[in-house]
């Protein structure tokens, strides 16, 4: 399967909404979107920007995911990925986490590094992150609320500029705790 990126541009608006629409989206705040919030978010600049840039994930010339790159004037930029259900679980995610992450640090000289998070039980996108050698540095309890009224703990994942640029992974210290 080949898989190219593609800037989201003004004249993708319409697209845009019929991808985000056309969808359910399980692990994301909100999992159906409708169409006035869909247009709404297109219109504040959610996708484009200054701050904004997402890219379709384009597999044999069909859209089938995009990557939503967000505080890109931060030095630690945050990512959204939303991947269509029927091209889920054939390794789109990790050619996109491999890319996104090039292309922060290639584009971006100021990027430090880059950071990430999923709900808990989103257990292929938490194997994506580490398959992709970003480092899990945050657990936090009871903070994703679902549609359904749920609420599910979110894991922080993060890479460092130097550890891409070496290909290595720094562990997190595991006793660091201060101790009365």
């Amino acid at each position: 399967m080949n898989i190219d990126f593609r800037r989201l541009g003004d004249s993708d608006a319409d697209a845009l909404v019929r991808f985000l629409t056309g969808e359910r989206w399980p692990f994301h705040v909100i999992s159906e979107v409708d169409d006035a919030t869909a247009r709404q978010w297109a219109t504040e600049g959610r996708f484009t920007g200054e701050e904004n840039r997402s890219f379709w994930i384009v597999a044999d010339g069909t859209p089938v995911g995009l990557v939503r790159l967000m505080e890109l004037t931060d030095d630690t930029p945050l990512f959204d990925l939303r991947i269509r259900a029927a091209h889920r679980g054939n390794g789109i995610g990790a050619k996109a986490v491999t890319w996104l992450t090039r292309y922060l640090f290639t584009e971006f000289p100021e990027v430090r590094r880059v950071e990430g998070t999923t709900r808990q039980d989103n257990v292929p996108m938490r194997r994506v992150f580490l398959r992709c050698g970003y480092v899990k540095e945050a657990h936090y309890r009871d903070a994703w609320p679902a549609h359904d009224g749920t609420v599910h703990d979110t894991v922080g994942y993060a890479i460092l500029r130097r550890d891409w640029s070496a290909g290595t992974v720094t562990p997190l210290p595991r006793d660091d705790d201060p101790v009365d």
